[in-house]
């Protein structure tokens, strides 16, 4: 798998926003990809070095529209934490 084929899209919400001054990103990955495999392709894609990664798995709410019924998208989202040395990640500079 390629870089671009893990990291998906950042995720830009409050809380997001507040881990940026501490070097804490939050991205929506692919739901196959593993802590080792998100950590290299944010090393690669951003020229960072990467302390810590941690997952979650959200599954799709249910909602309704009229009378069909369906769910939202799943999706695994990743909060990367880089390390004291490592240089700030220069997308998210503009937005903190």
């Amino acid at each position: 798998m390629k870089a671009q084929d893990i990291i998906l899209k950042p995720l830009l919400t409050e809380k997001g926003y507040d881990g940026i001054t501490d070097k804490r990103y939050t991205f929506i990955v692919a739901k196959n990809a593993n802590k080792i495999q998100i950590k290299q392709a944010v090393e690669e894609l951003f020229s960072v070095q990467v302390k810590s990664v941690n997952t979650l798995v959200y599954k799709g709410k249910p909602k309704r529209q009229g009378r069909s019924m369906g769910y939202t998208s799943e999706y695994k989202k990743a909060v990367v934490q880089l390390r004291d040395e490592s240089k700030p990640i220069e997308f998210f500079n503009s937005l903190s």
